[in-house]
């Protein structure tokens, strides 16, 4: 393949309405590739490699594949990608790879980074860290939380959340959702959509890494990576040197 089919740039770029005429281009190589005879998911990373919308409208759906402009969600645009694949690609391959981030063949992590390019690469490591692994950390800490509780012989409650977010972010979840609803221009009266919440965790990372110390961030960053450890072992879901394996 070309190399240069991965310079479009993504992360960081300028809106200009032109790029919208560019978006057939992805969709139109990748069913081209798959037509031909290459293996469809290296057609679905090509196509990735391709891409310039930073999110669209689709379907009655908004697709949000760039938070806050530097974090991509690799697989929200391969879940739209596929849709165009219906019918010619297995539906249980598809599955298995929106689900799980696995490819029905190994894909070694340098042809990964080369067919997505290095600013998308770049901008995947940003969300695995910034939402994956936030995720992973928030859970460990409310655990933690909760088992000190039950040794308190507390009962459950959503107190336990407002401590963790506490520990992690010096504020309440509540207070802290107040001022991401702010700063994004984000109504109170509309509760957060899936797309919202990735875009919180990702604003929780930022955050996180701007109120601590640089220890401090990389123990808790390491202590949520310990944990989505667990999660990939009972869930399968790949790492990003493990993705496609």
């Amino acid at each position: 393949m070309d190399p240069e089919i991965n310079q479009s740039p993504f992360p960081g770029e300028v809106e200009d309405p032109s790029l919208a005429q560019q978006t057939p281009e992805a969709l139109l190589h990748l069913k081209n590739r798959v037509l031909s005879g290459t293996p469809w998911h290296l057609a679905l990373l090509e196509a990735i490699g391709l891409w310039t919308l930073p999110q669209e409208e689709f379907q009655g759906r908004t697709y949000q594949y760039l938070i806050h402009g530097e974090a991509f969600d690799w697989l929200v645009l391969a879940e739209r990608l596929c849709v165009e694949l219906d019918g010619i690609i297995p539906d249980k391959e598809k599955e298995t790879l929106l689900f799980t981030g696995k490819f029905p063949e190994p894909v070694e992590p340098e042809k990964f980074r080369e067919l997505l390019g290095a600013k998308k690469h770049g901008a995947y490591l940003n969300f695995w860290y910034g939402v994956v692994v936030e995720e992973a950390l928030q859970l460990s800490v409310e655990e933690a939380v909760r088992k000190r509780h039950i040794a308190r012989c507390y009962s459950d409650s959503e107190d336990m959340i407002e401590e963790a977010f506490s520990h992690l972010y010096e504020a309440s979840k509540a207070d802290l959702i107040e001022q991401f609803r702010t700063e994004v221009h984000l109504s109170s009266r509309i509760p957060l959509s899936l797309s919202d919440t990735k875009q919180f965790t990702y604003w929780l990372h930022k955050r996180r890494i701007k109120i601590w110390d640089p220890a401090r961030v990389a123990s808790d960053t390491n202590r949520g990576m310990k944990r989505l450890e667990v999660l990939e072992e009972a869930t399968a879901v790949a790492a990003p040197e493990k993705v496609g394996v």
